[in-house]
């Protein structure tokens, strides 16, 4: 099975990513990680943490040659902004004066539900964990999850369908995805450039009144044939799977699979995909097929060969420069909450973090269902498969 952690803090040395479990003989590409690292990098809104960082992997274990070798992958992301925190957040007892503390807790934060659950007299140690600046080392991760879906055809991307009150109205084509991530500039993640433009209004005007924006990104799986995840147990479908690998990144309060939400409020006849058939053999994976995708490529747990389809919904940042009431943790006096370097909007990142947590789902189901101690082994076994769905 493959297995994946992350450690480091927002503003320690560095982040780490631990990925195991993966055959031997995948081709890893540098240029293709660090790609991913500069994705979640990117989007109109981000504040000034990104303009000192440059995330860089640091392959420390587990590649040798460009190609996995079946031990456990370690990965490094230096923090640049280390530099500027050593002597705040020192490894050892340090100097007090020098430290920083978070006085006051964050309304839609951790920080004053993690100093109550850890004793904590204030939350700069559950500020430097719980922020998103740990999902640079998931991205990393899900770039290795990335490589191996690849050698199988299978691609993992996202787009942008909401920034505030400003919602993407027609249906994407996958090829308008694709085109998207190979752009040089990353705006907001909108197929749509009318529709983008409008967005990037939403965030001049938060920025303008000190508030934070958010949004819905997708993430669409191309080319995962049907037979993935399962009906038998709870915890073992698909969607489940996904819904809560994507609900774990940070602000994202709601996930949708397909269009469920619109199910939700629906008749069946208007929401259930019809079940086509051709007799071309050459339609890949299988020759069922429909003609749209309300389900989101996953029924009853398992998916059926369209595109896997996954939103999630993010809340606004809660770090806001117009700060909400609050109190300080030593005083018990009202206060405003503590400010914290942030940004007004990371729809877009939150894309790229997602297609990460989604590739890691999809390998691990993959790598459940095929085994395979290399690469080699793996494809023989998932050819064999495609070719009994087709001949079905």
């Amino acid at each position: 099975m493959i297995r994946f952690s992350t450690a480091g803090e927002s503003h320690g040395e560095a982040l780490i990513a631990l990925v195991s479990g993966l055959p031997a003989g995948v081709p890893v590409s540098l240029d293709r990680l660090n790609h991913e690292l500069w994705r979640r990098q990117q989007g109109y809104g981000r504040g000034g943490r990104m303009k000192i960082e440059t995330d860089k992997a640091h392959i420390l274990s587990g590649v040798r040659h460009g190609k996995t070798i079946g031990s456990p992958i370690a990965i490094e992301i230096i923090n640049r902004d280390w530099a500027n925190w050593e002597k705040k957040l020192p490894v050892e007892t340090g100097d007090p004066a020098l430290h920083q503390p978070v006085a006051s807790p964050r309304p839609g934060h951790a920080d004053l539900a993690g100093a109550l659950k850890y004793n904590f007299p204030d939350a700069r140690y559950i500020l430097e964990r719980s922020s998103a600046r740990e999902t640079t080392a998931r991205v990393a991760a899900g770039a290795i999850a990335k490589e191996l879906l690849r050698e199988l055809n299978i691609h993992v991307l996202s787009h942008v369908t909401r920034v505030a009150r400003v919602e993407l109205d027609r249906n994407v084509a996958w090829e308008e995805i694709a085109s998207l991530a190979e752009k040089d500039e990353v705006v907001l993640g909108c197929v749509d450039a009318a529709t983008e433009a409008r967005m990037k209004e939403e965030v001049e005007e938060a920025a303008r009144t000190g508030d934070t924006v958010n949004g819905i990104f997708e993430v669409v799986v191309h080319g995962l044939p049907p037979g993935i995840g399962t009906h038998v147990n709870w915890d073992e479908r698909l969607d489940a799977r996904l819904a809560f690998a994507v609900m774990s990144i940070q602000a994202v309060k709601a996930v949708e699979i397909g269009r469920g939400v619109v199910a939700a409020g629906s008749f069946g006849s208007q929401v259930h995909d019809p079940i086509l058939y051709s007799e071309d053999e050459s339609m890949k994976p299988t020759r069922f097929h429909r003609h749209q995708n309300n389900a989101g490529g996953i029924e009853g747990g398992i998916s059926n060969g369209e595109d896997v389809v996954v939103r999630g919904y993010l809340k606004p940042i809660s770090t806001l420069r117009k700060p909400l009431e609050s109190v300080r943790f030593d005083t018990r006096q009202a206060t405003s909450a503590s400010y914290e370097r942030s940004d007004i909007s990371v729809v877009p990142a939150a894309g790229v973090i997602g297609e990460a947590m989604v590739a890691l789902i999809i390998a691990q189901q993959v790598q459940q269902k095929f085994g395979g101690d290399s690469l080699t082994e793996l494809k023989r076994n998932y050819e064999g498969y495609l070719g009994q769905i087709r001949n079905f």
